[in-house]
């Protein structure tokens, strides 16, 4: 199965709060407090977020963080690397800094690039925004009444 670390799941979550109100600062405490994640959840993640440019952090009385670009210039792809790193399935990708002990015998070499290459493209594709978006689900009909009739 590929999955996202609960720290991307987490950031995308605190940062679509973010998001809503556009312009603000938000302190660990209250981000805490409107999505759930545990404050020092929170706190780990803005360590992180901020390096890579994707917060921006305010000190003083009224600090906190911000965004640092609209969720519409965020793609999950930046969201990923920062917290997980190179976006990839195997440990053989460019920049991973993981070595391959069967490197140079391995028939594969090379070809997990492709995919590598695809998921990311695809995560690029997708941004804090689009994940903002309502989901529309189909309203449930109820199901049909069945009127019994007696012998008359």
């Amino acid at each position: 199965m590929i999955k996202l670390s609960k720290l991307t799941d987490y950031a995308i979550v605190v940062m679509s709060e973010m998001a809503r109100h556009e312009g603000t600062v938000h302190t660990v405490s209250l981000l805490a407090d409107r999505t759930g994640v545990p404050a020092p959840t929170i706190a780990k993640l803005m360590k992180s977020l901020t390096p890579a440019g994707l917060m921006t952090s305010h000190r003083g009385a009224s600090g906190g963080y911000a965004l640092s670009r609209p969720a519409e210039a965020i793609t999950i792809a930046d969201i990923v690397v920062a917290l997980d790193g190179p976006i990839a399935l195997t440990a053989c990708v460019e920049g991973a800094g993981e070595e391959c002990g069967v490197e140079s015998l391995c028939p594969m070499r090379g070809g997990w690039d492709k995919i590598n290459r695809a998921i990311r493209s695809a995560l690029e594709q997708v941004t804090l925004a689009d994940m903002m978006a309502p989901v529309w689900t189909p309203p449930v009909s109820e199901p049909a009444k069945v009127v019994a009739r007696g012998n008359a």
